[in-house]
Protein backbone atom coordinates (compact mmCIF):
# COMPACT_ATOMS: atom_id res chain seq x y z
CA UNK A 1 0.00 0.00 0.00
CA UNK A 2 3.00 2.21 0.84
CA UNK A 3 6.54 1.90 -0.65
CA UNK A 4 9.44 4.06 -0.03
CA UNK A 5 12.26 3.98 -2.77
CA UNK A 6 15.81 5.44 -1.43
CA UNK A 7 14.33 8.14 -0.09
CA UNK A 8 16.69 11.05 0.86
CA UNK A 9 16.09 14.31 3.10
CA UNK A 10 18.55 16.89 4.03
CA UNK A 11 18.22 20.11 6.23
CA UNK A 12 22.06 22.12 5.01
CA UNK A 13 24.03 19.97 6.56
CA UNK A 14 21.88 17.84 8.36
CA UNK A 15 21.45 14.06 6.33
CA UNK A 16 18.12 13.20 8.10
CA UNK A 17 17.15 9.98 5.70
CA UNK A 18 19.63 8.77 4.25
CA UNK A 19 18.41 6.50 1.74
CA UNK A 20 15.00 5.07 3.22
CA UNK A 21 13.54 1.88 1.20
CA UNK A 22 10.24 0.00 2.85
CA UNK A 23 7.15 -1.21 2.16
CA UNK A 24 4.11 -1.34 4.18
CA UNK A 25 1.69 -3.97 3.09
CA UNK A 26 -2.34 -2.83 2.70
CA UNK A 27 -4.16 -3.75 6.23
CA UNK A 28 -0.72 -3.89 7.95
CA UNK A 29 0.40 -1.51 11.14
CA UNK A 30 3.93 -0.77 10.99
CA UNK A 31 5.43 0.85 13.63
CA UNK A 32 8.93 3.02 13.49
CA UNK A 33 11.02 3.13 16.32
CA UNK A 34 14.47 4.65 16.70
CA UNK A 35 15.70 7.28 19.24
CA UNK A 36 15.61 10.66 19.06
CA UNK A 37 16.37 12.91 15.87
CA UNK A 38 17.11 8.99 13.43
CA UNK A 39 14.29 10.80 11.32
CA UNK A 40 11.21 9.20 12.48
CA UNK A 41 9.00 12.41 12.26
CA UNK A 42 10.51 13.49 9.11
CA UNK A 43 9.93 10.23 7.32
CA UNK A 44 6.40 10.59 8.25
CA UNK A 45 6.46 14.19 6.66
CA UNK A 46 8.12 13.41 3.76
CA UNK A 47 5.47 11.00 3.18
CA UNK A 48 2.55 13.81 3.51
CA UNK A 49 3.88 16.36 1.26
CA UNK A 50 4.76 18.31 4.21
CA UNK A 51 8.50 18.54 3.43
CA UNK A 52 9.64 16.84 0.08
CA UNK A 53 12.01 14.45 -0.27
CA UNK A 54 15.33 15.50 -1.84
CA UNK A 55 15.81 12.06 -4.12
CA UNK A 56 13.58 8.94 -4.09
CA UNK A 57 9.85 7.47 -4.71
CA UNK A 58 7.33 7.49 -2.32
CA UNK A 59 4.12 5.60 -3.65
CA UNK A 60 0.79 5.33 -2.56
CA UNK A 61 -1.25 1.67 -3.61
CA UNK A 62 1.21 1.83 -6.81
CA UNK A 63 0.84 5.68 -8.18
CA UNK A 64 4.19 7.76 -7.44
CA UNK A 65 3.00 10.84 -5.09
CA UNK A 66 4.27 14.36 -6.84
CA UNK A 67 2.76 17.84 -6.21
CA UNK A 68 -0.14 17.09 -8.86
CA UNK A 69 -1.96 14.55 -6.98
CA UNK A 70 -0.99 14.42 -3.22
CA UNK A 71 -3.90 16.36 -2.44
CA UNK A 72 -5.87 13.53 -3.51
CA UNK A 73 -3.81 11.21 -1.38
CA UNK A 74 -4.01 13.52 1.51
CA UNK A 75 -7.92 13.01 1.52
CA UNK A 76 -7.60 9.35 2.44
CA UNK A 77 -5.68 9.29 5.29
CA UNK A 78 -6.15 10.11 9.23
CA UNK A 79 -3.49 11.40 11.51
CA UNK A 80 -3.49 10.92 15.50
CA UNK A 81 -1.31 14.10 16.19
CA UNK A 82 1.46 13.41 19.62
CA UNK A 83 -0.08 15.38 21.93
CA UNK A 84 -3.80 15.06 20.55
CA UNK A 85 -3.56 18.54 19.02
CA UNK A 86 -7.00 19.27 19.71
CA UNK A 87 -8.28 22.66 18.85
CA UNK A 88 -9.85 24.45 22.44
CA UNK A 89 -12.03 26.71 20.98
CA UNK A 90 -13.63 23.93 19.12
CA UNK A 91 -16.51 21.66 21.03
CA UNK A 92 -15.55 17.56 20.76
CA UNK A 93 -17.73 17.16 17.91
CA UNK A 94 -16.59 20.15 15.84
CA UNK A 95 -12.97 18.41 16.81
CA UNK A 96 -14.03 14.91 15.61
CA UNK A 97 -15.68 17.10 12.43
CA UNK A 98 -13.07 19.01 11.49
CA UNK A 99 -12.31 17.33 8.24
CA UNK A 100 -15.55 17.18 7.63
CA UNK A 101 -17.17 20.59 8.09
CA UNK A 102 -14.48 22.05 5.46
CA UNK A 103 -13.25 21.49 2.02
CA UNK A 104 -14.59 20.34 -1.38
CA UNK A 105 -16.65 17.62 0.28
CA UNK A 106 -17.61 19.33 3.62
CA UNK A 107 -21.04 17.59 5.22
CA UNK A 108 -24.09 19.78 6.78
CA UNK A 109 -23.26 20.58 10.25
CA UNK A 110 -26.04 18.23 11.27
CA UNK A 111 -24.89 14.97 9.51
CA UNK A 112 -21.08 15.70 10.74
CA UNK A 113 -22.01 15.94 14.15
CA UNK A 114 -24.15 12.66 13.64
CA UNK A 115 -21.02 11.24 12.17
CA UNK A 116 -18.61 12.73 15.34
CA UNK A 117 -21.48 11.35 17.55
CA UNK A 118 -20.85 7.61 15.86
CA UNK A 119 -16.75 8.04 15.59
CA UNK A 120 -17.05 9.13 19.26
CA UNK A 121 -18.90 5.82 20.17
CA UNK A 122 -16.56 3.89 18.45
CA UNK A 123 -13.73 4.80 20.89
CA UNK A 124 -15.80 4.43 24.13
CA UNK A 125 -16.96 8.00 24.52
CA UNK A 126 -20.57 9.01 24.85
CA UNK A 127 -22.71 10.89 23.28
CA UNK A 128 -22.91 13.40 26.25
CA UNK A 129 -19.07 14.80 25.59
CA UNK A 130 -19.88 16.09 22.39
CA UNK A 131 -20.97 19.45 23.25
CA UNK A 132 -17.92 19.73 26.22
CA UNK A 133 -14.68 21.78 24.95
CA UNK A 134 -11.03 19.58 25.17
CA UNK A 135 -10.26 21.56 28.54
CA UNK A 136 -13.12 19.17 30.65
CA UNK A 137 -11.38 16.08 29.51
CA UNK A 138 -8.87 14.10 30.85
CA UNK A 139 -5.73 13.38 29.21
CA UNK A 140 -7.10 10.04 27.64
CA UNK A 141 -10.11 11.31 27.02
CA UNK A 142 -9.03 14.03 24.44
CA UNK A 143 -6.64 10.99 23.08
CA UNK A 144 -10.09 9.04 22.37
CA UNK A 145 -11.12 12.05 20.62
CA UNK A 146 -7.86 12.50 18.86
CA UNK A 147 -8.75 8.59 18.01
CA UNK A 148 -11.88 9.57 16.81
CA UNK A 149 -11.21 12.52 14.66
CA UNK A 150 -8.59 10.42 12.55
CA UNK A 151 -10.93 8.41 11.57
CA UNK A 152 -13.91 10.23 11.09
CA UNK A 153 -13.68 9.81 7.01
CA UNK A 154 -13.43 6.36 7.02
CA UNK A 155 -9.92 6.92 5.97
CA UNK A 156 -7.64 4.39 4.33
CA UNK A 157 -4.46 5.79 5.42
CA UNK A 158 -3.84 6.15 9.05
CA UNK A 159 -0.54 7.97 11.07
CA UNK A 160 0.04 7.36 14.58
CA UNK A 161 2.49 9.77 15.84
CA UNK A 162 3.48 8.81 19.63
CA UNK A 163 -0.23 7.47 20.14
CA UNK A 164 0.65 6.97 24.25
CA UNK A 165 2.51 10.15 25.20
CA UNK A 166 1.53 11.59 28.43
CA UNK A 167 -0.97 8.55 29.65
CA UNK A 168 -0.43 6.01 32.34
CA UNK A 169 0.09 2.53 31.63
CA UNK A 170 -3.70 1.55 32.02
CA UNK A 171 -4.67 4.25 29.90
CA UNK A 172 -2.05 3.42 27.35
CA UNK A 173 -3.24 -0.46 27.36
CA UNK A 174 -6.62 1.06 26.32
CA UNK A 175 -5.02 3.49 23.39
CA UNK A 176 -3.25 0.36 22.35
CA UNK A 177 -6.30 -2.06 22.33
CA UNK A 178 -8.44 0.66 20.39
CA UNK A 179 -5.41 1.16 17.84
CA UNK A 180 -5.37 -2.06 17.18
CA UNK A 181 -9.00 -2.94 16.87
CA UNK A 182 -9.67 -0.06 14.70
CA UNK A 183 -7.31 -0.79 12.35
CA UNK A 184 -8.12 -4.23 11.99
CA UNK A 185 -11.93 -3.34 11.69
CA UNK A 186 -11.35 -0.47 9.05
CA UNK A 187 -8.64 -2.95 7.03
CA UNK A 188 -6.53 0.12 7.60
CA UNK A 189 -2.97 0.46 6.39
CA UNK A 190 -1.23 2.13 9.27
CA UNK A 191 2.38 3.82 10.23
CA UNK A 192 2.91 4.59 13.68
CA UNK A 193 5.79 5.97 15.75
CA UNK A 194 6.67 5.29 19.01
CA UNK A 195 9.13 5.01 22.14
CA UNK A 196 7.02 2.98 23.92
CA UNK A 197 8.15 -1.10 23.24
CA UNK A 198 4.38 -1.78 25.19
CA UNK A 199 2.76 -0.48 22.11
CA UNK A 200 5.17 -1.57 19.49
CA UNK A 201 4.46 -5.01 20.86
CA UNK A 202 0.92 -4.87 20.92
CA UNK A 203 -0.18 -2.66 17.81
CA UNK A 204 2.52 -3.85 15.13
CA UNK A 205 2.59 -6.33 12.61
CA UNK A 206 5.79 -4.53 11.19
CA UNK A 207 8.75 -3.16 13.36
CA UNK A 208 11.18 -0.95 11.42
CA UNK A 209 14.40 0.79 13.20
CA UNK A 210 15.50 3.49 11.88
CA UNK A 211 19.23 4.51 12.95
CA UNK A 212 21.47 7.43 11.16
CA UNK A 213 18.48 8.06 8.65
CA UNK A 214 18.82 4.34 7.39
CA UNK A 215 16.55 1.24 8.46
CA UNK A 216 18.91 -0.38 10.44
CA UNK A 217 16.10 -3.69 11.02
CA UNK A 218 13.10 -4.15 9.48
CA UNK A 219 10.60 -7.34 10.19
CA UNK A 220 7.75 -8.82 11.90
CA UNK A 221 6.97 -7.66 15.86
CA UNK A 222 7.58 -11.85 16.58
CA UNK A 223 10.54 -11.80 15.81
CA UNK A 224 11.82 -8.50 17.59
CA UNK A 225 13.16 -9.74 20.77
CA UNK A 226 15.67 -12.09 18.34
CA UNK A 227 16.32 -10.30 15.72
CA UNK A 228 20.16 -10.70 15.71
CA UNK A 229 20.52 -7.01 15.01
CA UNK A 230 23.36 -5.19 18.63
CA UNK A 231 21.56 -2.07 17.68
CA UNK A 232 17.39 -3.03 17.68
CA UNK A 233 18.65 -5.27 21.12
CA UNK A 234 20.04 -2.16 22.64
CA UNK A 235 17.13 0.13 21.80
CA UNK A 236 14.12 -2.60 22.74
CA UNK A 237 15.90 -3.48 26.39
CA UNK A 238 17.18 0.38 26.71
CA UNK A 239 20.84 -0.58 27.85
CA UNK A 240 23.49 2.56 27.88
CA UNK A 241 26.19 -0.08 26.66
CA UNK A 242 26.06 -0.91 22.53
CA UNK A 243 26.86 0.33 19.50
CA UNK A 244 24.47 3.42 19.65
CA UNK A 245 26.15 5.99 20.61
CA UNK A 246 24.96 7.66 23.92
CA UNK A 247 25.90 11.00 25.52
CA UNK A 248 26.82 10.74 29.29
Amino acid sequence: MIRLQDVHKSFGSNHVLRGVSLEVPKGQNLVVIGGSGTGKSVLLKTILGLVPQDKGQILVNGTELTAANREDFLQTFGMLFQGGALFDSLKIWENVAFRLLRGAKKRPRDEARAIAIEKLARVGLPERVADLYPAELSGGMQKRVSLARAIAADPSIIFFDEPTTGLDPIMSGVINDLIRGLVTEMGATAISITHDMTSVRAIADQVCMLYQGRVQWLGPVADLDHSGDPYVDQFIHGRPEGPIATLR
